[in-house]
């Protein structure tokens, strides 16, 4: 699937799925039990955020045991990826997303230790 600008802006519109964007943007791959964490929301939500995120073509998943991991979509058009970049360069010292990073820092048992339980 091949994502338009518009479908990009308007998955980019919304907070948590920014917030999800940037974080991958910044970190590479990440499980949900990452994502739940840093941005301190309900797996329910952050799965349907991903999912949308996945549909469109923005993200991938894979999955490694009982848990999914996420990352920028490799196929995604250099355009999207830029897009994603300079916005990333543009608010990512700001809040929640600074903030967002600096608590999945500090997050005990990240995957490799068997975190998501």
């Amino acid at each position: 699937m091949t994502i338009d600008s518009k479908s990009l802006f308007q998955l980019l519109s919304d907070p948590t799925r920014l917030r999800c964007l940037l974080l991958m943007q910044a970190e590479g791959e990440l499980c949900v039990c990452e994502l739940t964490h840093a941005l301190d929301l309900s797996q329910p939500k952050i799965s349907r955020h991903l999912a949308a995120l996945r549909d469109a073509g923005v993200v991938s998943s894979r999955r490694q045991g009982q848990w999914i991991y996420y990352q920028l979509h490799t196929d995604l058009p250099t355009w999207a990826r830029q897009v994603i970049d300079i916005t990333a360069t543009g608010v990512g010292e700001q809040s929640p997303f600074v903030d967002d990073r600096a608590v999945l820092a500090a997050m005990a048992n990240r995957p490799g230790a068997e975190c998501c339980a």
